[in-house]
């Protein structure tokens, strides 16, 4: 449209455009640091995409860097086309106390809890540092990458619609579990009516 006989620009709506550019991390950890420079030349200088991966994962928030626990560990590595590759997770590795026995396994992560790392190592297993990874698949072959449930956190059970709202079963932030909170009129059939 014309204004005052000059065209007017177009107004681009830039709501939803994404910076593409990797978030520096903020954190002070030299560890951290130094394996983020190496990733860094590795993205660069390989063209392959498992290092973009780990450099992007790298760089991310803890919160964005979920655990994963020995069992899902071991559901995911199942199957004979995945028994002797490298199961390469940008985070923690937990215990789980619900397995029995765990097969051999060669485990890349950030951290091991000790009781994670103990078990892997008692049944014959590896559990490797990213810059051993860097030297022993630099281009990422013959690993598998996995993560954590992100959602599987305490606090995301208390997202979504309101509370008490039909429909809802978002959790509420309840002071304690007793006889006289949030059980009242509305809350259960036997008080009246349930929502």
């Amino acid at each position: 449209s014309k204004a005052d006989g000059k065209t007017m620009g177009i107004d681009i709506a830039h709501k939803h455009k994404k910076k593409r550019n990797l978030r520096t991390p903020k954190t002070t950890d030299p560890y951290l640091q130094l394996l983020i420079k190496l990733y860094r030349f590795l993205a660069r200088r390989t063209n392959a995409p498992f290092n973009k991966v780990v450099l992007k994962r790298l760089c991310q928030s803890n919160i964005n860097r979920p655990p994963i626990s020995l069992r899902r560990l071991l559901t995911y590595m199942k199957g004979a086309e995945r028994k002797d590759k490298i199961a390469v997770i940008v985070g923690t590795v937990t215990d789980d106390n619900r397995l029995e026995e765990i097969p051999k396994m060669t485990v890349c992560a950030l951290r091991f809890t000790e009781s994670a790392r103990a078990r892997i190592v008692k049944n014959g297993g590896e559990c490797l540092t990213f810059d051993q990874l860097a030297i022993r698949a630099p281009t990422g072959s013959n690993t598998v990458l996995l993560r954590g449930r992100k959602n599987a956190r305490e606090t995301v059970k208390h997202f979504g619609p309101a509370p008490g709202v039909p429909g809802s079963h978002t959790k509420p932030y309840v002071r304690a579990k007793g006889r006289k909170f949030e059980k009242a009129r509305g809350r259960r059939a036997s008080r009246g009516y349930k929502n």
